[in-house]
């Protein structure tokens, strides 16, 4: 029946497996939720061998299907998974995790942070395109395994990403094999020679980085095994099904858009929502200290991209339909709220929701989630609109930064599980003035990794190969354009909720850092606070994320086990 391609995407909240024919056409896919823990206040953990074991379980159950279908799994031609660009694990020798899996979500680094950042050096910049190092970045995690780990300082042979961690068990290779993908590389933030596409020994040496702790870079479809015998037993695949580099996440998603050439925008609105923008390489206007953008490599040759980010995009979307509007579990809500909130005025009533429920950065860093400005009159739909625009307006901050570097960001591409919410398309479209456009594939990754997978296996003959292959799955299924008055209005709300949050606010922030740290009685029913709009005209910042725990805490009608303690908490995604 011809050939098969599996892919792979292990992202914050999911594991999916899926499978495509010759003409790349979806023929069965699965999906499994991850889990995240808080041990403490802005620490966010994984356990590694939860991807592993979820990709492993769909690959066996889309095996199953393709079978009953009348497929032959000995078709499957290639093997290819992307996943998180920013986060890591340590592994032993025998490629077991010594480690926790740490991803952009922990803000455990962020003194070490400033520690690095006072150096002010300019080698960050000129090799990797990022002059400052964040929180997120992997190369802080391994400072911070190195320093506080011994299990990684006994055991520890190797750095490894979630996605190359899956397809090195797949192909039964051991801990000194480790690799990554020279896109999934520039995760790192700091550490590279981002055009070079090789580690750089000069920066590893300021970071305190042993060189031996870095995977092996290698181009994206590169073969690095075949399915071992374990594995096969475990999906019900015949092994040796060649097993390829793997790619990160972002960048798999904005080829799986079309984005092939510079200055195009990518919405990438997923759990962790990001505004992309490819370029040619490293622009030195945005490439300054205080821009707040990571800079990327492609998984293409020669392809570069920018992108700012909302930590808790996505995620911010789920935590209101989950804990406010108490539909947990229900995924068909989130049309039902934006069905209510199309009836809303554009601009909320002036309601403002904060989305820094992970905890702030940059000049926000002290912020924390909330909602403002509101009246006996809202209701959840309001408040459902203020949470989607809360995002668009972090949003209209990056694209005026695009603008001022000389990128016109004329039409933007939406991908991911936001991108099917029409709602959110036109607001997106009227915050920023621009065209809006959804795919009938959005969220492009797997499909984007089996064709590289076709690429691997010799079925496509180039990189034009895969780009023509890309471009003709990629069909248009909605275009969005901005209005003008009410793009006109939204930049209004916008300087307004500038103001707002970076000087109003910036006491009240201060001093809600300083309300968190006060400890809880444990034999005392939580309390609830009832802040007056008066006392809110003065925050600040903060990122140090002790919200980690209140965004998985019910906060305003706690129960004792909801109480704030320093206990192991586990929230599934």
């Amino acid at each position: 029946m011809g050939k098969l391609y599996m892919g792979f995407d292990a992202g914050t909240q999911s594991v999916k497996v899926a499978v495509y024919d010759e003409q790349f056409r979806l023929v069965t896919s699965r999906s499994l939720p991850t889990s995240l823990t808080y041990p403490q206040p802005g620490w966010v953990e994984m356990d590694v061998n939860t991807y592993l074991d979820n990709c492993v379980v769909c690959m066996a159950e889309t095996t199953s299907e393709l079978r009953r279908l009348g497929f032959d799994p000995k078709d499957v031609s290639a093997i290819m998974g992307d996943g998180i660009i920013c986060g890591i694990v340590g592994i032993d020798e025998n490629a077991d995790p010594v480690t926790p899996y740490i991803n952009y979500l922990d803000s455990r680094t962020m003194a070490d942070v400033e520690t690095i950042n006072a150096k002010k050096l300019d080698i960050w910049s000129r090799e990797t395109g990022n002059p400052e190092a964040s929180p997120m970045f992997p190369a802080m995690f391994a400072r911070w395994f190195i320093a506080n780990s011994e299990a990684f300082r006994t055991k520890g042979v190797k750095f490894v990403h979630n996605a190359p961690y899956i397809l090195m068990r797949l192909a039964g290779l051991k801990g000194k094999d480790a690799f990554i993908d020279w896109g999934a590389m520039s995760g790192w933030g700091l550490g590279y020679d981002v055009q070079k596409k090789c580690w750089s020994e000069e920066q590893l040496h300021i970071l305190g980085i042993d060189p031996q702790y870095m995977p092996t870079i290698r181009k994206p479809w590169d073969i690095v095994g075949g399915l071992c015998e374990a594995m096969s037993v475990r999906t019900g695949l015949p092994a040796g099904i060649p097993i390829l580099a793997g790619a990160g996440d972002t960048m798999q998603s904005m080829l799986g858009s079309g984005v092939f050439e510079a200055n195009q925008g990518v919405d990438v609105a997923g759990t962790c929502a990001m505004f992309c923008v490819s370029t040619s390489g490293i622009v030195p206007e945005l490439s300054k200290p205080g821009m707040g953008l990571i800079f990327n490599s492609g998984t293409l040759p020669d392809t570069y991209f920018y992108w700012g980010f909302v930590r808790t995009g996505g995620l911010s979307l789920r935590w209101f339909k989950d804990h406010v509007a108490r539909h947990e579990g229900d995924g068909s809500y989130y049309g039902t709220l934006s069905e209510g909130a199309a009836k809303v005025p554009a601009g909320a009533g002036g309601v403002q929701f904060l989305p820094y429920l992970t905890g702030g950065y940059g000049e926000e860093k002290e912020a924390s989630g909330c909602f403002l400005n509101m009246t006996m009159d809202d209701n959840q739909f309001v408040m459902w609109r203020a949470v989607l625009e809360a995002i668009g307006y972090d949003y209209m901050g990056l694209a005026d930064s695009y603008r001022a570097a000389g990128v016109p960001l004329k039409r933007i591409t939406v991908t991911e599980g936001g991108s099917r919410d029409g709602l959110w398309n036109q607001i997106k479209s009227n915050m920023l003035g621009a065209e809006v456009v959804r795919f009938e594939n959005p969220g492009g990754a797997v499909l984007t990794n089996c064709v590289f997978g076709a690429y691997a296996a010799g079925d496509l003959e180039g990189v034009d190969d895969v780009k023509a292959a890309l471009g003709s799955v990629i069909k248009r299924s909605g275009v969005y354009k901005p209005e003008a008055a009410l793009t006109r209005r939204y930049r209004e709300l916008f300087e307004n909720r500038q103001k707002l949050v970076r000087e109003d606010l910036k006491a009240a922030f201060s001093r809600l850092v300083k309300m968190r740290a006060i400890p809880a009685a444990a034999d005392c029913e939580p309390a609830v606070l009832i802040i007056p709009q008066s006392a809110l005209l003065h925050p600040s910042q903060n990122r140090d994320a002790a919200l980690q725990h209140r965004a998985n805490v019910r906060v305003h009608r706690g129960t004792r086990g909801d109480r704030i303690h320093h206990k192991r908490r586990k929230v599934h995604g």
